[in-house]
């Protein structure tokens, strides 16, 4: 069985070639090529002797997503619809921001969280993608960019509960982190869960980078009917984990909280969530509700928003009101669903035989 590359690790590379015979530097020159230079094949591997080029086609292949369909929103946000070799499909989404780019990558085809609010959860779980396949959605898009020195920022708020994929994330992670890979700094590399505590804890124990929780609720009641995995680890426990997650220099935690009209918006919802965070180095960010078809819930007023945002401020916590990026073409947080929807469709980064712009607006 032919081994995948881009999902390997330098050692595991270096334990593959030494296998195949080959000296231990062709690890590192493989790695260049499939994490920088972004080859498709081994053809392009010009500095690796034709006929060694033909041994390694023999003995490993080159994962790639098909890139089925790009949609752009007015505000320049743009949505990656990837087939995978089974016929799965799955969304990355690429985000201007300010001076750079942020792509939300997937690490599941579905998902089995079930969060009431969101598309993902209702097609259920089809599989985990594989550290090849994960690393391979910033692979594709770097190699669709005009500028793709301003992709600087990954974050793991796609398809998918990243740490119910540990093992593959972890080593995805690795390689886009990697100075030999793909050299995102880790500062700059987010994972979103929904409250996986076993997983939390052993993430702060294997690695460094940016924890965001997807809370939703300052309760357990509420948080239980928009999120069932709140069963399984209610706030109490989720909270402990959060307390105990380590935090380098002055990082902090990332509070998702997505305001829901007469679900989690009330002044109480606010005054305890203020009393759940109390001591927990941490940042809110505020999402008002991106709706969906067959959502039956209301996303609360701008006047609402900021009344509980103020409250939050109020007592010393420090909390945004999001702005959701992609809503018209489904592709803000929740809308992902693997199925193309409204928006402008272009072949990437050509419209009328030109290369398009990709213009900078602000930050959330």
């Amino acid at each position: 069985m032919k081994v995948d590359l881009k999902g390997m690790s330098l050692a595991e590379t270096e334990a593959w070639v030494e296998e195949a015979g080959l000296p231990l530097y062709r690890a590192r020159q493989l790695r260049r090529w499939l994490l920088k230079s972004w080859v498709r094949s081994f053809d392009e591997m010009t500095d690796i002797p034709k006929l060694l080029r033909s041994e390694l086609a023999e003995k490993a292949h080159i994962n790639h997503l098909e890139r089925v369909k790009v949609q752009v929103s007015k505000d320049g946000t743009r949505k990656y619809l990837f087939e995978l070799q089974d016929g799965y499909l799955i969304e990355a989404v690429l985000i201007p921001e300010r001076g750079h780019f942020t792509l939300c990558i997937s690490s599941q085809a579905g998902c089995a969280m079930r969060c009431r609010f969101c598309l993902t959860g209702k097609q259920g779980l089809k599989r985990n993608l594989t550290a090849a396949e994960i690393v391979d959605q910033a692979v594709q898009v770097k190699r669709d960019m005009t500028d793709p020195e301003r992709l600087t920022n990954i974050v793991f708020m796609g398809m998918g509960e990243p740490l119910a994929n540990y093992e593959e994330v972890v080593k995805a992670v690795a390689n886009l982190t990697a100075e030999d890979g793909m050299n995102f700094s880790h500062r700059t590399v987010t994972l979103s869960t929904c409250g996986l505590v076993p997983q939390i804890r052993k993430l702060g124990r294997d690695m460094t980078l940016n924890l965001a929780v997807s809370l939703n609720a300052s309760n357990d009641e509420t948080r239980t009917y928009l999120m069932p995995v709140n069963l399984s680890y209610p706030l109490s426990e989720l909270m402990s984990a959060l307390r105990e997650f380590p935090l380098p220099n002055r990082r902090m935690i990332t509070i998702e909280y997505i305001l829901i009209e007469g679900v989690n918006d009330k002044d109480e919802d606010a005054l305890n969530l203020v009393y759940l965070l109390e001591g927990l180095r941490s940042k809110i960010n505020l999402i008002p509700l991106n709706p969906h078809s067959g959502l039956k819930m209301e996303t609360p007023s701008m006047e609402r928003i900021r009344h509980f945002q103020e409250i939050l401020t109020r007592h010393y916590l420090t909390a945004v009101v999001r702005k959701s990026k992609g809503r018209d073409i489904s592709a803000a947080c929740g809308q992902l669903s693997g199925e193309s929807t409204g928006g402008e469709v272009v072949p990437p980064y050509e419209k009328d035989g030109k290369a398009a712009t990709m213009h900078p607006v602000d930050s959330f």
